[in-house]
């Protein structure tokens, strides 16, 4: 039986039986037959699909910036602050861009700019199903695509979008984000926009000139200038 001990008691009451729920574990309890939870199903996670060279799959997503973070006048004003990011999956090098609200506007402008900032041409940009980058989501049976989408499709490059709820399949930029936590926001505050906009831009070249794990102890910055100059993998 897994239907569990209340499912059993409420079958039991329906029959004529009047002890209490706490009654009846007793009792199972006593006879050795208490009810054991079957365990849940164990999450296997699927490997990484290995990337090969620099703007075969490009992460992108937003974060918020921690209220906590935002001080003096524009804590005053109740200004938000949000940070876009793109992450190469190949290099782990990063593109962030500060802005002071997420939209479908936005994420185009920021396209835009990261196309600039990569030396790489992009094929793939991978995001999840937020109003900021699609429609796919919403009220709308045939949904218009949003002016991230269309600058997407402008340029070519493909749009692949995570399955709806499931964050860690964009694992590389939301453990990215993880560690701007960590390392920049848990100390770091912020006066005003622009003041924001200095101390990310700051974070952002001391990221990509940071030594990795993943890329044998390169920094993102290097592994990114080996492969377009020579086309070596570390």
């Amino acid at each position: 039986m897994h239907t569990g001990l209340v499912v059993f008691w409420v079958k039991l009451r329906q029959k004529g039986y009047t002890r209490s729920v706490t009654s009846l574990w007793r009792m199972l309890k006593k006879l050795d037959l208490a009810p054991i939870k079957p365990p849940n199903p164990k999450y296997i996670p699927k490997p990484y699909e290995k990337m090969y060279y620099p703007g075969q799959r490009v992460q992108i997503d937003v974060k918020f910036v921690p209220d906590v973070c935002i001080v003096g006048e524009a804590k005053a004003e109740g200004k938000k602050f949000y940070q876009y990011t793109a992450i190469d999956e190949y290099s782990r090098f990063r593109y962030l861009e500060a802005f002071e609200e997420h939209s479908s506007y936005s994420s185009a402008v920021f396209l835009e700019h990261m196309l600039q900032a990569f030396k790489f041409p992009v094929e793939c940009v991978q995001t999840d199903n937020g109003m900021e980058f699609t429609k796919r989501l919403g009220n709308s049976e045939k949904p218009t695509l949003t002016l991230f989408e269309a600058s997407l499709k402008q340029r070519k490059i493909r749009h692949k979008l995570i399955k709806p709820y499931t964050p860690r399949h964009n694992g590389k930029v939301e453990r990215s984000h993880r560690k701007d936590n960590e390392y920049f926001y848990a100390v770091h505050t912020f006066y005003s926009f622009e003041d924001f906009k200095k101390q990310l831009a700051v974070h952002s070249r001391k990221y990509n000139n940071f030594p990795m794990r993943p890329l044998n102890w390169k920094t993102p910055a290097e592994y990114v200038k080996a492969f377009l100059t020579n086309g070596e993998v570390f």
